[in-house]
């Protein structure tokens, strides 16, 4: 393993790639792990730029529910209060919690629709008005092999939600759910503990809930009108369509994944993941290669690539790492943003200057290339791995693939 190095700063020597727009290749392979390389023997190309904000429209989707809830039409959104004018939140406490436990949780003024305070949208818009957050986010499913996507979410602290309850007692956890139809078998659930909701580090993310996507209203297929987002945790903690907070004092993490043979508690993996490749390449000629990485809670220090030979003899020598380049920040954040949008109220930027106080910003993702040169015929692998701040180089050091699926992703092609 290697030793870890101080956190990354704009000037460390690794990210001398200037004049970039943060532009990432396409994205990466449906599958992981060895992959053959795409049918083609056109001469590889570097891929062509794409914007580091993630259009809505081209965010992959990994929706639950049957019908998809995004589907719905007409009367049935309205019955399923998933329009801006009819969505509403409600905030309980648990009508079940665990018979073990001698305390139960009590709020001072539950959110309920029978009460008829339920929050709606056009107050949690005025909250924003005082309380509003924004920040970049690379969404990532536990257990797919690649990005979803990415995007500037704005929206309220869920803490300063929760505070319209008033007074809390007995509370160990908060646990959520969005719209599933009203079939039992469909509910899809998240939680987090008290703290994480209520306590934010100085300096970190929020958790919190969003109505804005790269600055204009959350689409229902994002899962709008309001869903949770967090920004620590793989996109099953960021429920869509929320309609419910509950709070508890029972201990256990209340998340569906937990039954699931997941860590629900795992966080976000910082994690490379490599473009495809062509099948053939004309030997003599250098081939760009690149992807995508994510810095998760761990940070990122580096990513760095290997090349073997398949048809390798003993006593050859063994595979290396180098370090590939990451792209540098945009010198123009403006013309990333959306419209009106001042990288100094972004959470992660610098108030002051408006630039970025590190880099990657944490839970965000930007690509990492690399040129490989005097490539011999013969049949090869090309590996891609992420190294974070602690000096874990990718799949460490998780123990588990269902603690967020993290795998060394391959690349086979043959030089001819």
């Amino acid at each position: 393993m290697n030793p870890p190095t101080p956190s990354a700063a704009l000037t460390r020597r690794g990210f001398v790639r200037t004049g970039s727009a943060l532009a990432a290749a396409a994205f990466a392979s449906e599958l992981v792990g060895t992959t053959p390389a795409a049918e083609s023997t056109t001469p590889p190309k570097p891929a062509a730029p794409r914007p580091f904000l993630t259009p809505a429209d081209k965010f992959r989707d990994v929706s639950r529910g049957k019908p998809l809830p995004h589907s719905l039409k007409g009367d049935a959104l309205i019955q399923a209060r998933l329009t801006p004018e009819t969505w509403r939140l409600e905030i309980t406490t648990d009508p079940a919690p665990n018979p073990a436990i001698k305390d139960v949780a009590s709020l001072s003024t539950p959110l309920t629709l029978a009460d008829g305070n339920a929050l709606d949208l056009p107050a949690l818009l005025e909250l924003g008005k005082k309380h509003e957050v924004k920040f970049l986010k690379a969404m990532q499913c536990l257990n797919i092999p690649q990005p979803l996507g990415q995007g500037l979410w704005e929206g309220v602290p869920l803490r300063e939600v929760l505070r319209l309850c008033g007074q809390f007692r007995n509370v160990r956890r908060i646990y959520y759910w969005g719209y599933h139809n009203d079939d039992p078998k469909q509910l899809f659930q998240s939680s987090l503990s008290y703290s994480q909701a209520m306590e934010t580090p100085p300096g970190e993310l929020p958790a919190f809930l969003a109505y804005r996507l790269n600055g204009e209203p959350l689409s229902l297929t994002r899962g709008g009108p309001v869903r949770m987002v967090i920004p620590w945790a793989h996109g099953f903690k960021s429920i869509k369509w929320l309609q419910r907070i509950v709070v508890t004092n029972d201990y256990r993490a209340n998340d569906t994944y937990a039954e699931q043979n997941n860590d629900p508690e795992a966080p976000l993996k910082t994690a490379a993941y490599l473009d495809s490749l062509p099948a053939k390449v004309p030997a003599g000629q250098p081939l760009p290669v690149g992807g995508l990485v994510i810095s998760g809670l761990s940070g990122l220090q580096r990513v760095e690539y290997s090349l073997s030979r398949n048809d390798a003899k003993p006593g050859d020598a063994a595979d290396q790492w180098t370090e590939a380049r990451l792209d540098a920040p945009p010198a123009d954040w403006t013309s990333v943003l959306p419209p009106g949008v001042s990288p100094r109220q972004i959470l992660g930027f610098n108030p002051k200057t408006g630039q970025p106080a590190t880099w990657p910003l944490r839970y965000s993702m930007v690509a990492w290339s690399a040129t490989v040169k005097d490539l011999k015929p013969g049949k090869y692998a090309l590996s891609a791995r992420a190294v974070d701040l602690n000096g874990f180089a990718q799949p460490e050091p998780r123990p588990i693939q269902k603690a967020g699926r993290n795998s060394l992703e391959t690349r086979e092609f043959e030089v001819v």
